[in-house]
């Protein structure tokens, strides 16, 4: 073949069958192409004894001539990470009298052979066994690569992925925020309570980015709560070395593997968009489920060596306290929600999950208000979660407010909202547009129609014109013979269930 040296065997074949051959069958039976046996009859010596000879002096001349011994090997002793081509320029900076363009490969051929004699020692990867239901992993990976819109507005998220190291079995799901603790959580309880047992350890990283923000005692505060956690379950808490990547290969491999799935369903699916969070949610749900299937009798075999759950979740959220301001809200890291006016003034307990904020006074539950996040990039900016009910009755009796207030254009509920706001104050003063903006608020809320006074309004701006408060007050209102129609409810006597149970007796 082109490119290989023969052997002394296949010189030695040739001969003999040259001696009953033409050159060309001797050639082809010993393994070589004509030109080589024509070479081979002009010098019968052996290849070994040409190779001795041209290794003393014959062939080209050696481009690292007076440059390997002398000062090659002594820079790649004492600095053993340099590449080939950072020591290849370096010769030439040495020796600009010296043409090396052409010493390039000789250099690397001779580096690699050079380390694989007496380089360093390198680090070796030990492969290890994963019996059944022993270990388990957790780790978040960045999905905003997926591109994924929910109503046109790209989604900045990660996703929580569990797997099950033997059988593969996998869990994954959105988080908004960063690596939290209340997301690690969470996503484990999650999956843990969905395959209905647990395993013997719970691998994770170094779990650095949810320490990132905190100091050295929530730090602490937190490992001992995910301690905890893993104790609840049975489960040995174990953590990767940091820095050190392939400890956690089995579900860094498999981060590429769900990446790329989801991409390829999404593909199928034709569009990126969703029409709200919860269809992204169902969707990468799906794309897991149906891995799953596919590793059913693998999960079949370590389903019976996972250890039972516990009679119930262990606490998956964090905790902070916060007072409501004058401001008829509060701010919880940079991000500014409403509650009712009621509550200005007192203290709140908040259960703080990924999604959501639970608010408790005391030990009585509030409500619960969706979790926001402060803007992308934005330097002391604030998010915000506002609702126009928690202010409507302070704001109607102060409208003027509503033209500067700092989260005005979250506090529309619905984009017709907006939009008849943009139209008022481009038509009329900025006074009479509060007034009017002001009182639709109050009657959506008061009259419980916001979806549709949004309808209503929709029309009035596709028809050019403003609307009237006072038309729509007048077409909204409920009156109290608007309560809609009465339904007649018969009570039934008491002793028609004893007729009930003696029909069920006697049909058994």
């Amino acid at each position: 073949m082109p490119g290989r040296f023969i052997t002394d065997r296949q010189h030695e074949d040739y001969m003999t069958l040259r001696q009953h051959h033409t050159q060309k069958i001797a050639a082809a039976k010993a393994g070589f192409s004509v030109s080589t046996g024509a070479r081979i009859e002009r010098d019968p010596r052996p290849p070994s004894q040409k190779r001795r000879e041209r290794r003393h002096g014959g062939g080209k001349p050696d481009p690292l001539a007076g440059l390997w011994d002398e000062e090659i090997v002594p820079l790649i002793e004492a600095t053993p990470g340099l590449r080939p081509i950072a020591v290849l320029e370096e010769m030439q900076y040495r020796h600009p009298d010296r043409d090396l363009s052409s010493a390039r490969r000789t250099l690397e051929r001779r580096m690699r052979l050079w380390r694989a004699e007496h380089g360093p020692d390198r680090e070796v990867i030990f492969r290890q066994s994963h019996p059944p239901g022993r270990e388990g992993m957790s780790d978040f990976f960045d999905a905003r690569a997926l591109g994924v819109t929910i109503a046109g507005v790209p989604l900045a998220h990660r996703i929580y992925h569990f797997t099950l190291v033997h059988s593969g079995w996998e869990h994954a799901e959105v988080v908004l925020g960063g690596e939290s603790y209340t997301a690690l959580a969470g996503g484990l309880q999650n999956a843990l309570w969905l395959l209905g047992g647990a395993p013997r350890e719970h691998r994770t990283d170094s779990l650095s980015a949810a320490f990132a923000n905190l100091d050295r005692d929530a730090r602490e505060d937190l490992r001992t709560r995910y301690d905890a956690l893993c104790a609840d379950y049975g489960m040995e808490a174990t953590r990767n070395n940091r820095g050190i990547a392939h400890e956690n290969g089995s579900i860094e491999s498999r981060h590429g593997h769900l990446k790329t799935r989801l991409e390829q369903a999404l593909l199928l699916r034709g569009s990126h968009d969703f029409d709200e969070l919860d269809g992204w949610r169902h969707f990468v749900a799906q794309v897991v489920a149906r891995h799953n299937a596919r590793h059913r009798d693998r999960l079949r075999v370590e389903r019976p060596h996972l250890q039972p759950l516990p009679a119930r979740r262990s606490c998956d959220y964090d905790e902070a306290r916060v007072r409501v301001t004058s401001s008829g809200g509060f701010v919880f890291r940079k991000v500014f929600y409403t509650v009712h006016s009621r509550l200005i003034g007192y203290e709140l307990k908040l259960r703080i999950f990924d999604d959501r904020l639970e608010l408790f006074l005391g030990g009585t539950p509030l409500e619960t208000l969706p979790r926001g996040r402060p803007p992308a990039g934005g330097r002391g900016g604030h998010g915000y979660v506002v609702s126009y009910h928690h202010v409507i009755h302070s704001l109607r009796a102060k409208p003027q407010a509503f033209a500067n207030l700092t989260y005005r254009d979250a506090l529309f509920p619905r984009t017709e909202y907006r939009r008849c706001w943009d139209a008022l104050t481009a038509a009329g003063p900025l006074r009479q547009a509060c007034r009017i903006m002001v009182g639709l608020l109050w009657l959506a809320h008061d009259q419980t129609c916001e979806a549709e006074l949004a309808a209503a309004l929709s029309a009035i701006l596709a028809r050019g014109e403003l609307p009237v408060l006072e038309e729509l007050r007048s077409r909204f209102t409920r009156t109290e013979g608007d309560g809609g129609p009465d339904v007649p409810v018969c009570i039934p006597s008491a002793g028609s269930y004893d007729d009930l149970i003696q029909g069920q007796g006697a049909a058994a």
